[in-house]
């Protein structure tokens, strides 16, 4: 197994070893990005994919060629030529999926949100620290260089202190019956609508940029469906500096947004796509526009850093605590649900 394998002693080069990665979960997202990710990788390679409807499993499998498929991810998780699972269901299935591969020896990356609740996510950490194995969290916008830009204008002090942050996030979203996607909107399978789908990502932007919340308020309702799970929601965070945050995420909008503008004592930053990468900073000297797009695969990186990780023997730049933080803050959030 990998555990045995004394990665941080490895020589560079061809004889680095290989990270041999099971996929559970063959959806839309894994085949785009995560499948594509892992045997990009110049020491990765996806030998093993699980999904229950088998004739997916088999489009999925024949796609990549992978010759190792299972219908039962618990198959997967005990086949000792897998190093690594990259968790990609339902986020339901999250915690047990997790705690099984650690018990099974196998190093995790998991997708987001990390569980249903802390709790979970506290089960999914012990039970990885128990056995020694890593965990990773796919909160991929942490890698992002326009991130990365404004963490350094942030440090640098150049704008002055950080003051007002605003991010919107609005992508609609209206499955019909049976769509493989409909399964976001049971809250006992999801953990709830658009901030926690895709609003967690934000969440985890605002604690890398700004640290930990002293504050959270949110709103949320049904203004244009009727479901189990609102299809607009807004948050309020202060942070522990001092600084205000607003995120609004919504599947009803019509117009899709993926915005952050940061606003300081002596200047502002201004990202009008977030996974585009263009940046207008104004401040005392004037403005510009500085353009730090991701990359191509917006997975890659994470990947990379995860089997990086697991070469030298180091935790992943996002693990287990930043998805356990991010989980608090919805945990916070879902106490002022109406």
């Amino acid at each position: 197994m990998l555990a045995s394998v004394p990665f941080n002693k490895a020589p560079p080069g061809p004889r680095t070893p290989r990270i041999r990665w099971g996929l559970i979960g063959c959806g839309d997202i894994a085949r785009k990005r995560v499948a594509p990710a892992l045997n990009n990788s110049a020491n990765s390679k996806l030998v093993a994919v699980s999904r229950a409807n088998s004739q997916l499993l088999d489009s999925f499998a024949d796609e990549f060629s992978v010759e190792k498929r299972y219908p039962d991810w618990r198959d997967l998780i005990q086949d000792p030529e897998i190093d690594a699972v990259y968790v990609a269901s339902p986020v339901y299935l999250h915690a047990d999926q997790t705690i099984a591969a650690a018990d099974a020896g196998k190093h995790i990356l998991c997708e987001k949100p990390m569980a249903l609740d802390v709790a979970q996510c506290d089960q999914m950490i012990a039970a990885c620290n128990r056995k020694r194995v890593k965990l990773g969290i796919a909160y991929y916008r942490h890698f992002y260089p326009v991130i990365r830009r404004i963490k350094e204008i942030i440090v640098s002090g150049e704008l002055g202190d950080a003051v007002f942050t605003q991010i919107n996030a609005f992508e609609w979203f209206n499955p019909r019956a049976g769509h493989p996607r409909e399964w976001l909107l049971k809250p006992e399978l999801s953990g709830g609508g658009p901030m926690v789908d895709f609003g967690c990502h934000r969440v985890e932007v605002l604690l890398d940029l700004f640290g930990p919340m002293s504050k959270v308020k949110s709103t949320m309702g049904n203004v244009v469906f009727e479901r189990e799970v609102e299809d607009v929601a807004t948050a309020q965070f202060q942070f522990e500096t001092g600084a205000c945050a607003t995120l609004s995420v919504s599947h009803a909008a019509f117009e899709p947004q993926d915005t952050l503008s940061l606003f300081f004592s002596r200047g502002s930053i201004h990202v009008p796509g977030l996974s585009k990468g263009t940046m207008r900073v104004i401040g005392e000297q004037g403005e510009r526009v500085e353009e730090h797009p991701p990359a191509q695969n917006i997975h890659q990186p994470l990947i990379e850093d995860f089997v990086s990780a697991l070469i030298e023997d180091r935790s992943p730049v996002v693990g287990g605590e930043i998805g356990k933080g991010v989980a608090e803050i919805l945990e916070r959030m879902a106490l002022h649900k109406k």
